[in-house]
């Protein structure tokens, strides 16, 4: 009789506190304690409830690893028939579950209807800590591990804990080398198919992930994401060392190895470790001497993209970062970085040895060769060495008579811009350096420096064989030729 009502669609049987019809009085029973909490079977193992016998017998195969039904396709084992049933659509194709609003198809009535609260925006599961919703129980069951800091699944290989199996078995694939879904244009793999489908945008030239405020496009979202913080000035990761704030995690993870030292990217020719790989991948070039990224005016190579697209510059003229105070225009925000400590007076690169400071690391640098003597740029014609290239450079123009630099005025040629700029003094009358004593004016501060010292009296320059003493190192020189004939 009870069975009859499955094909008559008769539920006798209705429950007083939701409505809800059943075939029988059993079921009636057996769910109503879904209202009444009532739980009771349980588990022996470890204490959990159920409203049926018929649960608690399925539950307890967690414990005792049973699984009586396997597919005969592949042979996996499954605790119940309904879950055995789900698990054979995968090879079958099936997909028996359609939503109504898109057409998309489902292997499992619950997948579906977790699916349509996408339409109609329904989060029914909250999280108790911090109010998010979510569309089924199993997303805020792994969400509230960000609370607690659970990672039940953890890695055999290294320890590391994760928040949901998933997770688990594709970091597995670092240690295992395994990259099982492979690019069908150039061949490359990866550990996930989501890794795989961003990949294949820079082929197709896809970029889906449209930023609002400034039309830039990305291939995945989380770039979107992320990349949308440089408008909101937003930066959630934070550095507990010194407070530096960052757009994304990695970010952070590789700016932390500047107080522990950590260089885990080290090159197999000389030994040289570096923070993240990426420079590691440069930086070989130099071994290999290979240069992929040529300039299409002058065709002069580069070791990485970002040293090509500053060069670029120099032909269009571009300079993308101004400054506020005085207006000059930079190739590069480090450079404007750096210039802008000109207004502010901030030296915060600071010599060791004798206290000086500099504006930027590369200026101290050089500086800090006058104290250890090291000159590791050397001329090939004469042997001379210097302190840095671009004094090597500008020196080699000596031996090649070349002097690029030429006055429109007199047409005399010089060796660095620098010198042609104090020789234009000549022709404009400028003196921009004064002496605040007397008020003489002087076209380089080397010679005003030299000047001062007739009001201060100060001789730095010392004969070593009769110690006398002069203002220029110049004089010193023409005096000691009096001692040697």
């Amino acid at each position: 009789m009870a069975h009859q009502r499955v094909h008559t669609g008769e539920r006798p049987f209705t429950c007083s506190d939701c409505g809800r019809g059943f075939t029988c009085s059993s079921q009636l029973k057996i769910h109503q304690r879904v209202h009444t909490g009532e739980r009771p079977f349980t588990c022996s193992d470890c204490g959990r409830g159920f409203t049926c016998s018929s649960q608690l017998k399925i539950h307890q195969r967690v414990h005792t690893g049973e699984r009586p039904f396997t597919c005969s396709v592949c042979g996996k084992g499954f605790t119940t028939s309904s879950n055995l049933i789900a698990h054979q659509r995968v090879h079958t194709g099936q997909r028996p579950f359609t939503c109504s609003d898109c057409g998309k198809g489902f292997t499992t009535s619950s997948t579906l209807m977790a699916h349509q609260r996408v339409h109609t925006g329904g989060r029914p599961f909250t999280c108790s800590d911090c109010g998010k919703g979510f569309t089924c129980s199993s997303q805020l069951k792994i969400h509230q591990r960000v609370h607690t800091g659970e990672r039940p699944f953890t890695c055999s290989d290294c320890g590391r804990g994760f928040t949901y199996s998933s997770q688990l078995k594709i970091h597995q694939r670092v240690h295992t080398g395994e990259r099982p879904f492979t690019c069908s244009v150039c061949g490359k793999g990866f550990t996930q198919s989501s890794n795989l489908i961003a990949h294949q945008r820079v082929h197709t030239g896809g970029r889906p992930f449209t930023c609002s405020d400034c039309g830039k496009g990305f291939t995945c979202s989380f770039q979107l994401k992320i990349h949308q913080r440089v408008h909101t000035g937003e930066r959630p990761f934070t550095c507990s060392d010194c407070g530096k704030g960052f757009t994304c995690s990695s970010q952070l993870k590789i700016h932390q190895r500047v107080h522990t030292g950590e260089r885990p990217f080290t090159c197999s020719d000389c030994g040289k470790g570096f923070t993240r790989s990426s420079h590691l991948q440069s930086h070989q070039r130099v071994h290999t001497g290979e240069r992929p990224f040529t300039c299409s005016v002058c065709g002069k190579g580069f070791t990485r993209s970002s040293i090509l697209i500053v060069h670029q510059r120099v032909h269009t003229g571009e300079r993308p970062f101004t400054c506020s105070d005085c207006g000059k225009g930079f190739t590069r925000s480090s450079d404007l970085m750096a210039h802008q400590r000109v207004h502010t007076g901030e030296r915060p690169f600071t010599c060791s040895d004798c206290g000086k400071g500099f504006t930027c690391s590369s200026q101290l640098k050089i500086h800090q060769r006058v104290h250890t003597g090291e000159r590791p740029f050397t001329c090939s014609d004469c042997g001379k060495g210097f302190t840095c290239s671009f004094q090597l450079k500008i020196h080699q123009r000596v031996h090649t008579g070349a002097r690029p630099f030429t006055c429109s005025d007199c047409g005399k040629g010089f060796t660095c811009s620098s010198q042609l700029k104090i020789h234009q003094r000549v022709h404009t009358g400028e003196r921009p350096f004064t002496c605040s004593d007397c008020g003489k004016g002087f076209t380089r501060s080397s010679h005003l420096q030299s000047h001062q010292r007739v009001h201060t009296g100060e001789r730095p320059f010392t004969c070593s064989v009769c110690g006398k003493g002069f203002t220029r190192s110049s004089t010193l020189i023409a005096h000691q030729r009096v001692h040697t004939g």
